[in-house]
């Protein structure tokens, strides 16, 4: 039997309470490759059941969380180009160049 849209809402709660509710104060953060301590850049921690913790170096003290399923779509949507910036209409590169 599939989900009503109510229980699919009340199960998401369930797993975003369940998740935020983890001590992840012991994890592992990585980020890309060849940035500096001082640099800021992305940090992501895997978490149990597939799980992962992002936050910015300059701010540490904020964390997302993500189950296994949001992470996924991240990704796919990151790899397939759903991220990707617009060129910037004034000087035609890239937004992040501005």
């Amino acid at each position: 039997m599939a989900e009503t849209e109510e229980q699919i809402k009340a199960r998401k709660a369930r797993e975003r309470d369940e998740l935020y509710a983890l001590d992840i104060s012991g994890v592992t953060w990585q980020s890309a490759p060849g940035t500096e301590e001082d640099e800021e850049r992305v940090e992501i921690a895997y978490l149990p059941d597939g799980a992962v913790a992002m936050r910015s170096s300059l701010d540490p003290g904020t964390v997302l969380r993500y189950t296994e399923a949001e992470w996924r779509a991240f990704v796919l949507g990151a790899r397939d180009g759903e991220f990707d910036l617009e060129p910037a209409p004034r000087n035609g590169g890239r937004a992040a160049d501005v």
